[in-house]
């Protein structure tokens, strides 16, 4: 854990100390904060490091010790500038600890950095970050100390301030030969576990005799053989500095784990150690402890945070508790003393209770009454949860109760009666004995805190904080998760020099206290700096002169730069102060001047309230940092006047007015462009500023978002309003829209039936008048709009009769001109599948129904013999009405017809041959092509085949075969274009020697066979 520790390893070293300049870290830019009202310093936390800096304010806080570390000059630890060369023998842990110390007891700052020190013990980062126990590192810290002063005076240090001796003894019963060893010792650790407390447990350690009896015999040297003996321990050699380590951590090795003793074991303040010396006959004042240290751990047994308690002895700090913090101190106090009360440890109380009867044993359930009767609470309801039954409970205490064979009876041993028979005066916080011969009771002289002595006020240190409590707070220590974990007591003759007394600066060395001036001198510079940077604020000066007044705000006649005047301040200084900073840069300023704060908005610079009242201060009036400032004479700039305040703000509106589309069908939909307005601006004024005559405002109530879809209508009862009562800010946008636009709007509601986006054009062709008259409108339109609101729009736009929308229908205009069939009325645009920029024809004519189809449709597949004709007809009209309603309109009569419909090379196709299906069913759609064949479809199953007869030739080329004419009139029969649906060809071929025979009509699934057979009958 430590492993470096011993070792001075200077490439662990920083040369980065107090008045010699930093050169391995960065400075921090904000300089350290000052101490608090206690006038002491604390430690910062570098991640894991509080168990180190509890440790370390116990040992600064230890006078003696601080100042023989301060005793050893440079001639005997060398200097820290001196650590980078090769030849020279510097002690680095003194050396650090020493500037540390310097740090904590003369740097103004609320917490000193451990890292040069930490460094110097070979840590690196990841050995900070860990958590390491506050005891074994005060064992290794010393060592560490001891092998660093070898070969200095501070060789015996520790030695001569924590330094003691255990002598222990075994007495031969036979014999009575005495057997000794001695045991050296810088710290006691004690028992915390069933021990009630730390006089308790060192009477245990250093009192109570331990016995070789039974099958358990001690072999004496002196004898020979194994003997009955007694084995007893005593404190030989006293420290001026006791260190107490208790054991609150053990191992339940019935669940194989660790844990926290956290039951109460209470310490004193001061406490008297001679019952367990070996030579009581010293002066009283050699025994006499008091308390100056209590380190503290707060957690479990696998982590947790330290923090200390500490005695100021010197009286370095100052002390003091505010009212309201004292009240709620007390009552805390109050709240912890009665939670102590109820988990007190039964063990004194049960002892008591016991040393107040006059037999040597009660029974059992006669301890478990008198227990009632005394905390008016049983045992089982107290006590049972958390220490199991009563007689489970003496049974696990030997030391202290006797219990009868059959365990019925129950009393205290010998030794535990004189404890608790009688009291040491003097005492406090204290629970087992006192001296020999001299016991203690506890419950006759309850728990008390003494009064100290001057300087004897406790200081809490929790790394970086420090604040006051209360000698009583101690108390709370003694048990919980977090309790007390070590204790340190100074010899109570060790007087302290009156010039020490308040003295921070009393022993440290010279040098130490020019770097720590050198250091406070840098700081009070740093805090200066901070201060006046932290305070100073940037205002930007915006002089009349450079400025004019428009479109309702002020621009800059000059460039922005040249404009504006930066002036740095003090936040602190006064209105008046400003002004005159300000006289002093404007030196050829005449007239009245008047400061306003001012502020940049889309519109240009605008004018809030004047700045009056020059005793002020800046921070009070709004002035702040990065604040705007025109100085100007209150009234007008460049003649003009300007209104100042907020009611008079300017509001920069965008104003959308739909536009014209482009050719093509793409482009931009509506216009958009920028005006400015007052805030106090009524909406009928901006009615009439903006909108013609019954043209409407609408406002997008989404946001600032063109292609918002909630669009409302300023109705005649907002005009009244303001544009900002109304809610309308910079970048909001109005549309505008003119009377014959006005479409789009439901007036009902106020709401805008469609959006920006979706606003277009259609083109209106007229072809229902003269050609003189014809001419072409555009109309708004969305991809919602029914067709029969564009048709009456255009007939209005273009003059007409209104009594031709009973007689006329809209026709889109094809590419090349040709009319397409007419648009349903009760169609939409998207339902016309109409593109946004189409030119429409407005022809003669009823539009057809959504039920109705019209159809084109021409004689024979021919277009030049025969011209092509329109028609409409129901979807749910037969195939064989269609035909006889377009026979009518062309002349045509029989029944010796049929219909095909036009394929994609303008010929003749697919036969409708199901006279009795819908067109809807055989899915005829509106605009499509058929054509009027003649002859008449075979029936259902039939085929009507065409016959050709090979006349015989005469004619034979010379050298031709027979199968050289077949093979020729193969080819002269794949060149004729024969259709079982036209008409009947010629009966010759002029370039064949055929002869058309006639139609046979035959069924499709008839074989050659009967073909010919057929044939042979015409």
């Amino acid at each position: 854990m430590f492993g470096d520790l011993f070792d001075e390893d200077f490439s662990f070293i920083s040369n980065n100390h107090w008045g010699k300049g930093k050169t391995s870290k960065p400075r921090e830019c904000e300089p350290p904060a000052p101490r608090d009202f206690t006038n002491l310093s604390g430690i910062k936390n570098q991640g894991g490091t509080c168990y180190l800096n509890s440790l370390l304010q116990t040992l600064l806080f230890t006078p003696e010790f601080r100042e023989a570390l301060f005793s050893l000059g440079p001639e005997e630890l060398g200097t820290l500038d001196d650590s980078r060369k090769p030849d020279a023998k510097v002690r680095i842990i003194p050396l650090q600890l020493q500037r540390l110390f310097a740090q904590l007891l003369l740097l103004d700052q609320q917490a000193a950095s451990t890292t040069d020190l930490t460094e110097s013990f070979g840590w690196n980062s990841h050995e900070e970050m860990r958590q390491h126990d506050v005891q074994e590192l005060n064992r290794i810290l010393f060592s560490a100390l001891e092998t660093s002063l070898v070969g200095t005076s501070g060789h015996d240090l520790i030695n001569r301030l924590y330094h003691g001796i255990v002598v222990n003894h075994i007495v031969c019963k036979e014999c009575k030969n005495v057997s000794e060893r001695q045991e050296d010792f810088l710290d006691l650790t004690v028992a915390v576990k069933g021990v009630a407390g730390l006089e308790e447990a060192l009477w245990n350690m250093y009192v109570e005799e331990e016995y070789f009896e039974n099958d358990n015999l001690y072999r004496c040297g002196a004898c020979d053989k194994l003997v009955e003996a007694s084995k007893s321990a005593k404190l030989r050699k006293l420290p001026p500095f006791l260190t107490v380590s208790l054991l609150r951590f053990n191992f339940d090795f019935e669940k194989c784990e660790r844990y926290k003793e956290t039951s109460c074991y209470t310490f004193p303040l001061h406490i008297d150690l001679r019952p367990f010396c070996e030579q009581p006959e010293m002066d009283d004042s050699e025994y006499m402890y008091e308390l100056f240290s209590v380190i503290i751990h707060k957690g479990g047994c696998y982590g947790g945070h330290y923090h200390v308690y500490i005695r100021d002895v010197d009286e370095l700090g100052n002390w003091q508790l505010q009212e309201e913090e004292e009240k709620l101190i007390e009552d805390k106090a109050g709240r912890d003393a009665e939670n102590s009360k109820e988990t007190e440890n039964p063990l004194a109380v049960l002892k008591g209770i016991l040393a107040e009867e006059d037999s040597k044993q009660i029974p059992v359930d006669q301890l478990g009454q008198k227990l009632l009767e005394k905390k008016g609470v049983s045992w089982n309801k107290k006590y049972r949860k958390q220490y199991g039954a009563l007689r489970k409970y003496l049974q696990h205490h030997p030391q202290v109760f006797q219990l009868s064979p059959d365990a019925n009876k129950v009393g205290l041993k010998e030794a535990h009666e004189l404890l608790v028979e009688l009291d040491s005066p003097g005492q406090a916080l204290q629970s087992p004995p006192q001296s020999n011969g001299v016991p203690w009771n506890s419950e006759k002289n309850p728990l008390r805190p003494r009064a100290t002595s001057a300087g004897g006020h406790w200081f809490d240190l929790n790394d970086s904080k420090v604040q006051p409590i209360k000698e009583k707070d101690i108390e709370k220590q003694f048990q919980g998760k977090e309790s007390a974990y070590m204790l340190f007591y100074r010899k109570s003759q060790l007087k302290r020099p009156p010039e020490a007394r308040g003295n921070p600066r009393y022993q440290i060395p010279e040098h130490l206290l020019d770097e720590m001036n050198a250091a406070n001198t840098e700081l009070q510079k740093k805090r200066a700096e901070c201060d006046s940077a932290n305070n100073g604020i940037d205002l930007h000066l915006h002089l009349s002169s450079c400025y004019k007044f428009h479109n309702g705000a002020l621009h800059p006649s000059l460039s922005w730069k040249e404009s504006v005047v930066d002036l740095t301040i003090d936040r602190r200084k006064t209105l008046g102060d400003l002004r005159q900073a300000v006289f002093q840069m404007l030196d050829s300023w005449e007239g009245d001047m008047v400061l306003s704060l001012a502020k940049p908005l889309p519109a240009g610079l605008h004018l809030y309230q004047m700045l009056d009242g020059d005793e002020l201060s800046l921070d009070g009036v709004g002035v702040a940092d990065g604040t705007d400032i025109f100085v100007w004479n209150g009234k007008e700039v460049g003649g003009t006047r300007v209104l100042a305040g907020a009611e008079h703000e300017p509001v920069v509106l965008n104003v959308l007015r739909l536009a014209g589309h482009n050719e093509g069908g793409k482009g931009q939909h509506f216009t958009e462009a920028q005006h400015t307005f007052s805030c106090s601006t009524s909406l009928g004024d901006l009615h009439r500023a903006l909108a013609p005559s019954g043209g409407i405002v609408l406002r997008n109530s989404s946001g600032e978002e063109k292609e918002a879809k909630n669009w409302e209508v300023f109705h005649e009862e907002d005009m009244e309003e303001t544009i900002r009562s109304v809610g309308l800010r910079d970048g909001c946008s109005v549309l505008i829209l003119d009377s014959h636009d006005q479409s789009f709007v439901n007036i009902s509601s106020g709401n805008l039936t469609a959006f920006t986006c979706d606003i277009s054009w259609l083109q209106v062709k007229n072809f229902c008048g003269a050609e003189d008259e014809e001419n072409q409108v555009k109309i708004t339109a969305t991809i919602e709009t029914v067709m029969s609101d564009i048709k009456m729009k255009a007939i209005r736009e273009l003059h007409l009769e209104e009594e031709l929308a009973n007689e006329s229908c809209l026709r889109p205009v094809s590419g090349n001109g040709k009319l397409l069939s007419p648009v349903p009325e009760d169609y939409t645009v998207k339902e016309a599948e109409l593109k946004m920029g189409s030119l429409l024809g407005l022809c003669h004519g009823k539009a057809p129904t959504s039920t109705q189809l019209f159809l084109y449709f021409m004689v024979g597949s021919d277009p030049n013999s025969s011209p092509e004709m329109e028609i409409v007809v129901e979807e749910t009209a037969s195939v064989g009405e269609c035909l006889n309603l377009m026979l009518q309109k062309c002349g045509l009569s029989g029944d010796n017809w049929h219909l095909r419909r036009l394929d994609w090379c303008y010929e003749a196709g697919e036969a409708l041959s199901q006279e009795n299906a819908t067109l809807k069913e055989l899915n005829v759609c509106r605009g499509d092509t058929l054509v009027i064949m003649e002859g008449k479809l075979p029936e259902k199953g039939f085929l009507k085949i065409p016959i050709w007869w090979l006349r015989p030739s005469s004619r034979k080329k010379h050298g031709e075969n027979a199968q050289d004419q077949v093979n020729g009139l193969t080819c002269q029969m794949e060149a004729l274009q024969v259709s079982a649906g036209t008409a009947s060809p010629e009966a010759t071929h002029p370039a064949m020697e055929l002869c058309y025979a006639g139609r046979i009509e035959i069924a499709g699934e008839a074989s050659l066979e009967e073909l010919k057979l057929q044939e042979n009958g015409c």
